[in-house]
């Protein structure tokens, strides 16, 4: 009996055993762009320990200026990225396909739109005629200009398109009419900073238009050697955008802590967008539609942004993602 009481206290012992630090497994994250409340979630898992409750020691990186996340990602420089599902739909069907496949979505719909001063009476795609629009003039972004002016029977030859720059909505009223904005972060900003503005949201000027922006994504080899680090990484994830979804200020107090450069009391304003917007359903965060996934693929197509159609399973998945009880 003592023996036998002997066995199960070390049994006990090493169950509830946590991992040390040098247990962990080092995993690298490459954001899409600079940390944002799109990336809450991440930040907040990091900080609670999710992460680590799954093995992993995180590491988030953000992928300089001349780098993409998803070119880095297929240079085996990280194990997961933020990327975009357009990014990712260009990847797939380009001559050298980079071998990734979305995981999960940070957002359940896109948040992005138009925006204009609201004394240019901008109300349509119909009024960009004879307007100038500054953006990043990449190949998509005019198909989508072209797409919703089409739509509303205006001739798209009648928009000037110039070049973006990183002041905002200062910009507009200065030879500029138009620019793209997300709606939880520039559009926040430039409310904040008492612009006056029309917005109209690209998911209502075409269903095409509602993609996923960002997704998670992993390369393929991950998927197939460590598959049980992917299911892990997102359920630490989800936990951590869940809490984001709960509690919106103590989620962008925590995002500020790890980015005190930025403005508190923009970043909780953004999060309270965001809050309400990851999902609609917090037990199911994460998960996408093969619907959105062929509808974009199918107006990239039309529009030659690329030159081959493409089974939109073969993008994504959503086999990782855990499923609330």
């Amino acid at each position: 009996m003592s023996l036998l009481g002997l066995f199960l206290i070390a049994g006990c012992s090493s169950g509830n055993k946590k991992a040390s630090k040098d247990e962990l497994k080092k995993v690298t994250l490459i954001l899409d762009y600079l940390p944002n409340t799109n990336h809450t979630g991440i930040y907040v898992a990091k900080e609670k320990g999710y992460f680590k409750e799954k093995g992993i020691d995180l590491e988030i990186i953000e992928p300089g200026e001349n780098n993409t996340s998803l070119a880095l990602l297929g240079a085996g420089k990280a194990d997961f990225a933020l990327s975009y599902q357009e990014d990712l739909t260009y990847a797939q069907t380009s001559d050298a396909p980079i071998p990734v496949t979305a995981i999960a979505t940070v957002l359940e719909h896109n948040t992005s739109g138009f925006v204009s001063l609201k004394k240019d009476n901008i109300q349509s795609p119909k009024d960009f005629e004879g307007k100038v629009y500054a953006g990043w003039q990449s190949p998509s972004e005019e198909a989508m200009l072209k797409a919703v002016m089409t739509n509303a029977n205006a001739d798209f030859s009648k928009l000037s398109i110039v070049g973006n720059s990183a002041n905002g909505a200062s910009d507009l009223g200065k030879n500029v009419n138009l620019k793209w904005f997300f709606e939880g972060w520039d559009l926040t900003k430039a409310k904040m900073d008492g612009f006056d503005l029309n917005y109209l949201p690209l998911k209502d000027l075409d269903k095409r238009l509602d993609y996923y922006t960002p997704i998670i994504v992993t390369r393929d080899e991950t998927i197939e050697k460590d598959s049980q680090l992917v299911k892990d990484f997102l359920s630490a994830s989800k936990k951590g955008y869940q809490d984001a979804i709960k509690e919106p200020k103590e989620s962008a107090k925590i995002l500020h802590e790890a980015t005190p450069e930025q403005d508190l009391e923009f970043l909780e304003k953004s999060q309270e967008f965001l809050s309400k917007n990851y999902t609609s359903d917090p037990n199911n965060w994460g998960v996408m539609k093969e619907e959105v996934w062929t509808n974009y693929t199918d107006f990239m197509f039309e529009n030659k942004l690329i030159n081959q159609k493409i089974d939109s399973n073969k993008l994504f998945t959503n086999d990782f993602l855990t499923k609330d009880k």
